[in-house]
């Protein structure tokens, strides 16, 4: 085969697996797109805040989580994904415990995209921290990276996935902040909307960077934490009462 040819043999090669990827589907109607990249907003820093003070035992995020997520399979140890958490702390000089959630941090400088080859972990410029589906090759890097233990490695095929939440056999996955919430305009995610109609009001989510936002304004008046400070990864969740 001559160069020439050799050359338009890579390049129909490469346009025809483009043109595959774009038709991805993990279940009828489930594209595995990156398209919410391009529609962030500007300026804006979208975190979490949680009151451990006032975290019960409830485990009502975590099920609105992974009921609005399509996350199934609880009940199986290899298909047990956790988009989110609960985690009992227990004072060892007092012996206090408290429970609290813990899920992607959604750090400003996240090691999953760090250390990921592919690029498939990247962070939105308004600070989610999501997984490319299209470019995952499931070699979990990412997992090992995160400080946090909050990502999940899918090994089974999915069945009744939600639309707006792909989810595929062999890739890595973790919470969105309910980005399809966001670019939807909605302003809040599920398990903060569970959390303030069946639980105790514990998690507030909003614009970091608004100083008049409700999140803005509850640091600022009372504080907050971030897990492993000390790491220097300056995550959008924050903690009060740890």
């Amino acid at each position: 085969m001559s160069r020439k040819n050799a050359s338009l043999s890579r390049r129909q090669f490469i346009t025809g697996a483009a043109a595959a990827v774009a038709g991805v589907t993990v279940a009828p109607g489930v594209f595995l797109m990156r398209s919410a990249e391009e529609k962030t907003a500007e300026g804006v820093r979208w975190g979490l805040l949680i009151d451990s003070n006032r975290c019960g035992d409830c485990n009502a995020c975590v099920t609105a989580c992974h009921a609005e997520n399509g996350v199934h399979g609880m009940d199986r140890p290899r298909t047990d994904a956790q988009w989110i958490r609960k985690v009992d702390l227990r004072d060892p000089g007092t012996g206090h415990t408290r429970s609290l959630p813990v899920m992607c941090q959604h750090c400003e400088n996240p090691p999953c995209a760090d250390v990921c080859p592919t690029g498939a972990s990247f962070r939105r410029e308004d600070g989610i921290v999501l997984v490319d589906k299209h470019t995952c090759i499931g070699c979990r890097y990412c997992m090992m990276a995160c400080p946090y233990k909050a990502r999940s490695f899918i090994h089974e095929p999915l069945a009744g996935q939600a639309a707006h939440a792909p989810r595929g056999k062999g890739t890595v996955e973790s919470c969105t902040l309910c980005v399809h919430r966001i670019d939807r305009g909605e302003g809040t995610t599920a398990c903060v909307e569970a959390c303030h109609e069946l639980g105790n009001g514990a998690m507030t989510f909003g614009d970091l960077n608004d100083p008049d936002s409700a999140i803005s304004r509850e640091l600022a008046e009372h504080g907050g934490s971030a897990i492993r400070a000390d790491l220097g990864l300056n995550p959008g969740v924050r903690y009060q009462g740890i």
